[in-house]
């Protein structure tokens, strides 16, 4: 039997390839090495699910956010060891997840857009170029976390049009004081900006909230998509809920730069399940 992970800070997403085919699935908490430790990893990956397979796992794929290093997969071994104790255990980075999942066999460039933003040029079988990813200080373009903090700046300068600036407020009830704690003082500030892209995607009928996606998209073609080489003739994918959720406008705007856009999952583990039963 073979386990897949698709994992996130906050969330993650397992699959079951049994024997005879069937595929079974379970969403638990999420894992970072790059945040947790080993023990709390640990503690995190004992769940019922997981302890009732612990004797028939054979092979471990765990694709997760956070595991770029060599220091911080191991981490991540460590842990997923500590239930599975004798499976062949296999952890990549969330990058490779999207690649795999998007592009399948097939050379392309895969795209990350959910709370931060990553993207990649894919051979088929491997990464062969990436575009920094920096953050969600110093990047992180066509994010919610970006876009979110967009929406932000404006509503504390008071350029927000007074129609969407009554409609968020009546709705959140925030003061620059209040964002300004979550953003410096509560943990996870990316999140905290990324969450209120659900109200903007809600409000993409207006031209302010329309032209905050468009003009982040197109930040984000220009600083990693555009950047790959022969990129208007490579199928470009997308997995990540800002892609999936805004995926018209998106579409609209890779359009306007000549990009191909082929796929846009909500997020990678359908994906990932069908790669890999392919590889048995």
């Amino acid at each position: 039997m073979i386990l897949i992970a698709d994992s996130g800070s906050s969330k993650t997403d397992w699959r079951v390839i049994h024997a005879d085919g069937r595929i079974s699935q379970f969403r638990g908490v999420g894992f970072n090495p790059y945040y947790q430790t080993v023990e709390e990893m640990i503690v995190g990956m004992t769940q019922e699910f997981l302890l009732n397979l612990k004797d028939e796992i054979e092979q471990i794929f765990f694709y997760g956010a956070g595991c770029s290093t060599p220091d911080r997969k191991s981490d991540v071994t460590k842990a997923l060891k500590s239930i599975f104790p004798t499976a062949l255990i296999e952890v990549d980075h969330d990058l490779s997840a999207a690649a795999k999942a998007t592009c399948g066999h097939q050379a392309g460039i895969a795209c990350i857009l959910g709370t931060g933003s990553n993207s990649c040029d894919f051979d088929g079988e491997k990464i062969i170029d990436n575009r920094p990813a920096p953050g969600y200080i110093l990047g992180d373009e066509g994010g919610g976390g970006y876009i979110g903090r967009k929406l932000l700046q404006d509503f504390i300068y008071d350029d927000l049009p007074q129609e969407i600036r009554e409609i968020f407020q009546s709705r959140f009830q925030l003061t620059q004081a209040i964002i300004q704690d979550h953003v410096y003082r509560q943990p996870f500030p990316n999140r905290y900006m990324a969450s209120f892209c659900r109200f903007i995607t809600e409000h993409s009928n207006y031209p302010y909230c329309y032209r905050l996606y468009y003009d982040s998209f197109m930040e984000f073609f220009n600083r990693h998509v555009c950047r790959y080489k022969d990129y208007k003739n490579k199928p470009v994918n997308f997995v990540g809920s800002i892609a999936y959720y805004n995926s018209t406008i998106l579409r609209k705007a890779a359009q306007d730069k000549g990009i191909q856009v082929k796929l846009i999952l909500e997020n990678p583990i359908a994906g990932l399940t069908l790669y890999h039963q392919e590889m048995l």
